[in-house]
């Protein structure tokens, strides 16, 4: 028996070993690739600019492919992600030609031959609507309770300066309005942040990010609402090469403990025809949105999305159509917020949303330390009260046989 204990044990103890080698890498050790950041407003220009027009171009240099994110306000605000597999492509921009606003090329990445993928995030309209019935549901609000739409194309956006740009964090800030007397005490903004290595974000909803994605969160504040019962919904249009963003998965999860109360993550993927094939592209989000700049959770609230389909080009965005011309295909989804039953936007006249965007797999929220811990308590137990049984068992036997043992004879 204690020889059988003594064969067993080997094994067990590789099995424990291998189960905190799986532990480390659900718990984030194993993304440990880095990148090296630089940041460059309006790449290029000798001249000054027109008010209220900025290009923020954030290049990501990897050990032997680049990372180029550009940021611009000329028309819709438009996320632009362009993956090289050279580490010394550059932004060339015809400024006139670009400033146009009308001209496909004026923006390129070269050389063009080393461009794997890109994709282009377009925020296009935000719609406000009077949910009357309080169902939270745009499908289910009559057409007549949906006010004009803000068609972002036309608000005015403040300069990017030291007051918005951050180039030790890598972030960028972006407010704006439409000139309306809802804006006269409030903006629409959005945050850029671009990422060097591996981490989460601090506040909600704590999403996890690699080096090769980035952040964008939006809010809204101080927009007087125009009616009663006011819900928003945000409507954005993506565009890529050589696949786009064209179909959105809702992956579960058992852990809340970065996003309480929430167990899904929403992806919208750019991949081949075929499902299998690996991803190139992707926006993610977990579906809540905040009421509070400093949320509790009783300020949380869900968002859902629309099915992705088909829609106009980059009409609406100077640099999307600088870099993929008018005739490139669009997909376009909505994504609402609000439950039925919680407090609309009336009551605090504040809601932020967070998404990541990047190239490759989404990163993969795993079970935090806490739920490890948990497993470990729940599984671990068991295994140890064998452990020590058995090793009970082996020392009772040992011990009886050698009390039951002949004594020598003098």
């Amino acid at each position: 028996m204690a020889a059988d204990f003594l064969n067993i044990m080997p094994f067990t103890l590789l099995f424990l070993l291998l189960n905190m080698r799986f532990s480390s890498g659900l718990l984030g050790f194993g993304d440990t690739y880095k990148r090296q950041l630089s940041m460059e407003l309006n790449p290029g220009l000798n001249s000054s600019i027109p008010p209220g027009v900025n290009l923020l171009h954030i290049r990501s240099l990897g050990n032997d492919d680049t990372l180029h994110f550009l940021l611009c306000n000329l028309g819709s605000p438009t996320l632009l992600l362009v993956h090289t597999n050279s580490t010394s492509s550059s932004i060339q921009v015809d400024w006139p030609e670009f400033l146009a606003g009308n001209t496909s090329g004026s923006l390129r990445v070269v050389p063009e031959n080393a461009v794997l993928h890109s994709n282009a995030l377009v925020l296009v309209r935000l719609w406000e609507y009077d949910d009357l019935n309080d169902t939270a549901d745009p499908q289910e609000v009559p057409v007549s309770s949906f006010l004009p739409p803000y068609q972002l194309e036309s608000f005015q956006w403040e300069p990017l300066n030291n007051s918005t740009l951050d180039p030790q964090a890598h972030t960028v800030r972006l407010c704006g309005g439409d000139g309306s007397p809802a804006f006269s005490n409030g903006s629409f903004c959005l945050q850029l942040s671009a990422f060097g290595s591996g981490g989460r974000e601090a506040g909600w909803p704590g999403l996890l990010h690699n080096a090769n994605s980035s952040q964008v969160r939006v809010w809204l504040q101080g927009v007087r609402p125009r009616a009663a019962h006011s819900r928003f919904l945000l409507e954005l249009h993506a565009l890529g090469q050589p696949y786009g963003l064209a179909r959105v998965e809702v992956l579960q999860s058992i852990d809340d403990e970065y996003t309480p109360s929430i167990f899904t993550v929403s992806q919208w993927l750019a991949t081949p025809s075929n499902v299998s094939s690996p991803v190139l592209g992707f926006v993610e989000w977990k579906p809540v949105a905040y009421r509070r700049p400093d949320p509790i959770f009783t300020d949380a609230t869900p968002c859902h999305h629309s099915s992705p389909v088909a829609v106009g080009g980059a009409l609406s965005s100077g640099l999307a159509l600088a870099f993929y011309g008018a005739g490139a295909p669009a997909t376009g989804l909505n994504i609402s917020y609000g439950l039925a039953g919680e407090p609309f936007y009336n009551t605090t006249n504040y809601l932020s949303w967070s998404m990541l965007a990047g190239i490759g797999d989404p990163p993969v929220d795993s079970f935090s330390p806490l739920v490890l811990a948990i497993m470990a308590v729940g599984l671990g137990t068991p295994l140890l009260l064998l452990l020590l049984g058995g090793v009970f068992v082996c020392v009772r036997r040992r011990s009886l046989a050698e009390g039951q043992a002949y004594s020598p004879i003098n």
